[in-house]
Formats: C-alpha cells, structure tokens, sequence
C-alpha cells in the first residue's frame, strides 16, 4: 500500500543562494509532474516551490527508491550534484510528512509564523497537480485535510493577530490611537518602500485623503497618482500639518524634517487634534521632542521593532496551540489511511458473500415455482439482510482503530478465511 513521503529544502535547511537554485518555475513544476507521474514507483506527486522552500511530495509503495527518484530528478534538473544540496535535504515518510505539510499549511513552519501568503501557495501546487492527474487519493485527502487545518490553525489560535511587519505595527499602532483610521487624512513625506507600504494599509482602513511630498516634486507627482492623493511641496509640509492626522516620513535627510516648534505652532490651529508621526527614516526625520507636546504621538523605527518583536514572541506562544491542533488531526488522518488498507479486504468479503447468497437463492426459487414475484423479492430481501448482518462484527472489526500490527493480521486472517486470494 502506498505511503506518503515529503522530501525537500527550506528556509532553515538552506541559504537562499541554494534555495534559488532548486527552486521551479511554473513550467518546470509542470515538466517535473510528467517525469514523476511516469515513474514506475511513485504514485501520486506534487511539487510546492516558494522563495523559501522547495518540497516535493508524493505517494509511493517503495519510500527509498523514490526519494532517490526525487534527488536526481532535482540534480539532473537543475544541473547541480546531489552532493551539492543532500545536507540541505530532509526527508518526512508517513505521520511525520503528514505532520510536516500539515505545519507549513498552517503557517507553523513559515519564517514569519503565522503569514497567510503559504496557504495560498499550496494551494496553487495542488490546483496544478490536480490539473496534471497526478494526486490521487492519498494526496487529495492529505491536501484537503491540510486545508481545514490551517483554517482551525486560523480561527481557533492567535498566530495571525498581531503585527509583525514595520508598515502593519505603524497602522496598527495609528488605529489605537484614533480608534478607527477611516477618514484620516495622511502626509506622505519621502517615498520609501516601507512608507509606501505603510499607505497601502491605510488605504485598506478606509483612510482619508493622501498628501505626498518629496523633495523631487516630480517623483511627489507619480507616487501621489499611484495613491489618488495629492502632491505638495517640501517647503508646504508645515501647512499640511494643519489638516492632516498621520504623517509618514522616510527620507534620507541627516537633518530633522519636521521640529518641535514646527509642530507646536500648528497644534493650536488644529484645536489639539492628535497628530500622530510614524518615523521610518535612519537617521531620524521627526524630531522626538514633539513626543512631549500634548496630542502628539511620535514612533520611530525603533519604537515599532519593539512592538514586533513582542507581537512575534505572541505568535509563537500561538503557535504551541496551533502544533496541538496539528497533533490530533494527524492522528485522525492516520486513522483514515488505516481503515483504507481495510477497503479493499471489506469489498472482496462483501462481495463474495453476496455472490455465494445470489446463487443458492437462485437455486432455491428454481424449486419453488409456485411461489409469487412478492414472495421472491421477500427471499431476497432476507438474504441481503442476513449477509449485512453477518457482515457487520467483522467489517467493525477491520475498520477498527488496532494498532497496524493487529490490523494487518485480522486483514490477513480475513482473506485466508474466507478464500479471497483464491
């Protein structure tokens, strides 16, 4: 019977420079599918490659031989020696590959636990090789059971809730302070990546109008349409101060861009509204005196690696809830795949039982003319009932939850019983 069997290289197991050079585009994941499912010893195959792992997963009944299948289809491949990537390499079979894809379905396994890009990764690499006709019923059982994992991975622990990006803790940190960012109207100041990011989740929170201001007016103008905002001049950025809420700043400047008495001047104009400064910039663009101003919030890169840092050792406290959920579905998995080497023993005694009750019920009707089609029918229907009865302690019995020594004796008695090899 087959067993599962996941081999591959990820983030913890490899630098990126190896990683890069394993790693399949969509057509190479397409080609390799063609090779495996033509291999005599694996059954089912899928491969899932992302900027941090690289994973082929299969069924086979010859675990060894298709790990060495798997190894020098990636070396021939990418044109790299086994040599090169074996101590990279793991290799998972039966529970603990069940376990493992199970982990990285639900975000356990990822660099950053608790992401939610993974799921969807996986579920592109089985999308494929649901395409290709190389999963079966081992892995379209295994990948939809990895699936409901990861949503009660999701839904029942906290490994998602809490900030753990620069841009995400800086939103979220604004939404503290105003109890809702929708309307809030936001100053742009620079165009770092990290900035940039920090207003694409404002945008998400429903905010307000966008302003930007760089100090080349003309690269202000293309990053204020990408955003539908406005761009403003270096030289206006204290009038803005005026009617915005949330300042972002990431510029190169060695100098303070935004100073405490800049700021006091304004507080009053705006009647103490908060004004809330997320500083991106090494070094500094907001000048940490404003702090001291009342209704002025002032949180530099530090300040927000701190809160990631503490939300990341949240994530992993999560994560021992979501390694428990992990646990028991691999148990219930592992139950399913015992009571399917059970299937095919059940059907061959359900069919020769029905076989043996089919033809002396046609040889006793032969004798009894006289009787009705009614009569008949109630023959039959007691011959099926007392088939399904006898049946029912024994298929009870193969289905049952013995350990795997126990149950391949009672399959094996079964079949020697009851003549089904014959």
């Amino acid at each position: 019977m087959d067993e599962i069997v996941l081999l591959g290289i990820n983030h913890k197991t490899a630098p990126i420079e190896l990683r890069e050079c394993l790693a399949f585009s969509n057509e190479e994941t397409l080609a390799a599918l063609e090779t495996f499912k033509a291999s005599p010893v694996i059954s089912e195959v899928m491969v899932i490659s992302t900027c941090n792992r690289v994973e082929i997963l299969l069924a086979t009944e010859n675990q060894t031989k298709a790990a060495e299948t798997a190894k020098t289809y990636l070396s021939a491949s990418k044109k790299l020696p086994v040599a090169k990537f074996e101590q990279a390499l793991y290799t998972h079979c039966g529970d603990e590959a069940v376990r493992h894809i199970f982990k990285v379905a639900a975000s356990l396994d990822s660099m950053m636990v608790g992401e939610p890009q993974i799921l969807g990764q996986i579920k592109e690499a089985y999308h494929t090789a649901s395409l290709k006709k190389t999963s079966g019923v081992l892995l379209n059982r295994l990948l939809h059971r990895a699936f409901f994992v990861a949503k009660r991975v999701r839904s029942e622990t906290g490994i998602g809730d809490h900030a753990v990006s620069i841009s995400y803790a800086a939103i979220e940190l604004g939404k503290k302070i105003f109890g809702s960012l929708e309307g809030k109207k936001a100053l742009l100041v620079g165009a770092g990546e990290m900035a940039e990011l920090a207003v694409e989740h404002l945008l998400r929170n429903k905010s307000g109008d966008i302003f930007v201001a760089n100090r080349t007016f003309e690269r202000g103008v293309k990053l204020a349409q990408k955003f539908n905002g406005q761009a403003v001049r270096f030289e206006e950025i204290v009038d803005c101060l005026q009617i915005v809420d949330i300042i972002i700043s990431s510029t190169g400047s060695p100098d303070f861009i935004i100073t405490r008495d800049q700021v006091k001047g304004i507080m009053r104009i705006r009647r103490n509204r908060p004004l809330f400064f997320i500083d991106i910039a090494v070094p500094r663009d907001i000048d940490p005196a404003i702090n001291r101003l009342n209704n002025a919030y002032v949180y530099d890169i530090d300040d927000l690696q701190g809160i990631i840092e503490e939300n990341i050792q949240e994530r992993n406290r999560e994560a021992i809830k979501g390694a428990r959920i992990v646990d028991e579905s691999v148990i219930h998995f592992r139950q399913w795949y015992e009571n399917l080497s059970a299937v095919p023993t059940i059907v061959a005694l359900r069919e020769k039982m029905n076989s043996i009750a089919e033809t002396e019920i046609k040889k006793t009707l032969q004798s009894l003319s006289h009787l009705s089609d009614q009569d008949h029918q109630a023959i039959t229907r007691m011959a099926n009932a007392m088939v399904n009865k006898i049946l029912h302690d024994p298929t009870r019995l193969l289905k049952s939850n013995e350990d795997h020594g126990e149950k391949s004796d009672h399959l094996d008695i079964t079949r020697k019983l009851f003549g089904l090899d014959e």
